[in-house]
């Protein structure tokens, strides 16, 4: 199976759907605002969210929302990339709620080949979070930095540095 492609696998206006999605727990999005120190009551409070907001219970928080598509997207785009370099835009278009299945697809919108190095390129995504509804939440573009085949094959091929099992 596929990790990640290589420069001049990327072809623009290709959309890429990342399988599976993930049903969003309350655990889920209480723990990453614990690790990440976000205590704000709309993500953690389940009677200030009741009580006081429009929709009537918690938000999911949205770091978390695009660290999922961000991770989702890896297999897909990322996998092979020497460095992500820019997150170009982030927009949290709905709220998402506990409960809430997420699947994400990324769209290939440009690809450059580096000006300092021949072995990579710079390859400009978009991807798109939506809810089990169809429902977009969220939307982020970025640019990838990934290697070429040359570079992967001048480093050990598609499993770099995997072991051999010895007998």
């Amino acid at each position: 199976m596929q990790f990640g492609r290589y420069f001049e696998e990327f072809e623009v206006g290709a959309i890429y759907k990342h399988w599976p999605g993930k049903t969003v727990t309350e655990y889920d999005d209480h723990l990453f605002c614990l690790l990440t120190m976000n205590h704000h009551p709309l993500h953690m409070d389940a009677h200030f969210a009741a009580e006081t907001t429009e929709f009537g219970k918690n938000v999911v928080v949205g770091n978390y929302v695009y660290s999922l598509l961000l991770g989702m997207s890896v297999p897909d785009v990322s996998g092979k990339a020497i460095a992500n370099l820019e997150v170009e835009s982030l927009r949290h278009i709905k709220p998402t709620f506990h409960g809430d299945t997420i699947y994400g697809e990324t769209e290939v919108l440009d690809k450059t080949p580096s000006k300092s190095k021949d072995d990579r390129g710079v390859v400009y995504v978009e991807t798109r979070g939506y809810k089990q509804d169809g429902t977009v939440v969220c939307v982020f573009r970025r640019k990838v930095m990934v290697p070429k085949v040359s570079y992967g094959e001048a480093r050990g091929g598609e499993q770099p540095g995997r072991p051999e099992p010895k007998a």
